[in-house]
């Protein structure tokens, strides 16, 4: 299936990490992998300066759209879904990265684009986080400023995060950083590297959810993949573009799976109106690990109007909207390790009319 076609989920992937970490060589290497396996990647670079060096290091053929002057989770955060829409309707990618500055909030920008899967189909994944290991330690023995607060939230929001530059510290201080990341985020898989060299088929499978366990500092890459036994871990769907399967490999991983990921963001298209008073039962339910959500949605019980959907703080609001243009309805959830299946049981009964209203 073609990113054209109107019914294809296109996937977007977010990269976050402070300042150098080495974003854009994992991007330099994800975009080769995915052309590798014949899909179209596209890339949007965020910068606050005017001028997109970084973007020099993206293959030409590469469709990419560059916002600069401003950071994408605040000052220019609304541009984010103008931008995502042109690169679908004009580039037609298989699959989209936003690598966001250094200085972006990770949570926001997460919101940020959740609101663009409220009229563009988007498959959003897990968040992945470059980590400068030698930089986070100099900056943890200091235990202050903002910098080193920053680098916790983009950690604290990961999904898989990248042990990069781990050739510049001791067996001691590694140590130390992998007690200081499992602190922070003891659910995000966790990839030593060096130069962003890692197994990328691995870390996008890793990257949908699962937690492999990093038990020993010092252990290599080679050592620990050979080491799978001891995780379970979600393999890609076979629909998924960005998760391009090797010839001849098995596909148990499927059997092994678990979504109670991190940070994490679940999307869900509705086949159709539902009953109003139906789902505001399933909000008024939600775990509390589901602290964000949107959606606009039509309500059978109220003449098929629509309405934009927005919750935060545990309090819903509703307000009619008469959208223009091809809007689907769609609800979007943002939490922190909850149950998917079940919020994705609870949306399939509300759609078929069957959800306890009790």
């Amino acid at each position: 299936m073609k990113a054209s076609d109107d019914t294809y989920v296109t996937p977007i992937y977010i990269l976050s990490g402070f300042l150098g970490s080495g974003k854009t060589t994992l991007l330099a290497r994800l975009i080769d992998y995915w052309q590798e396996a014949g899909l179209k990647p596209a890339v949007i670079m965020n910068e606050l300066g005017d001028v997109n060096l970084d973007g020099l290091l993206v293959k030409q053929e590469v469709p990419m759209e560059e916002m600069l002057g401003g950071c994408i989770c605040c000052s220019i955060r609304g541009d984010l879904g103008v931008t995502i829409h042109e690169l679908i309707q004009q580039e037609h990618p298989d699959l989209i990265v936003v690598e966001a500055t250094g200085a972006a909030n990770p949570m926001e920008l997460l919101d940020g684009v959740t609101e663009t899967a409220l009229y563009m189909k988007l498959d959003i994944k897990p968040l992945i986080t470059v980590v400068d290991s030698a930089y986070l330690m100099e900056l943890f023995d200091r235990q202050q400023g903002k910098t080193y607060r920053l680098m916790q939230e983009q950690i604290r929001c990961a999904s898989v995060l990248i042990l990069n530059k781990t050739d510049r510290l001791e067996s001691s201080r590694m140590q130390e950083l992998v007690k200081l990341l499992n602190q922070s985020n003891p659910y995000a898989s966790k990839i030593p590297a060096v130069k962003c060299e890692v197994d990328l088929r691995e870390l996008l499978i890793e990257g949908e959810g699962t937690q492999r366990a990093f038990d020993h500092a010092g252990e290599s890459q080679h050592a620990h993949r050979h080491n799978q036994s001891h995780s379970r871990f979600r393999g890609p769907s076979h629909h998924d573009p960005a998760h391009p399967s090797e010839p001849g490999q098995a596909s148990e991983e499927h059997d092994h799976h678990h979504t109670h990921s991190h940070v994490m963001v679940h999307t869900h298209y509705l086949s159709g109106p539902v009953n109003s008073e139906a789902f505001e039962r399933l909000v008024a339910d939600l775990p509390r690990d589901v602290y964000r959500a949107k959606g606009v949605l039509t309500f059978s019980d109220t003449n098929n109007s629509r309405f934009l959907f927005q919750y935060a703080y545990r309090e819903p609001d509703f307000m009619k909207i008469t959208p223009q243009g091809d809007i689907p309805d769609v609800v979007v959830f943002i939490g922190e390790h909850f149950d998917k299946e079940e919020l994705s049981r609870k949306l399939h009964a509300l759609e078929a009319g069957t959800l306890s209203m009790e």
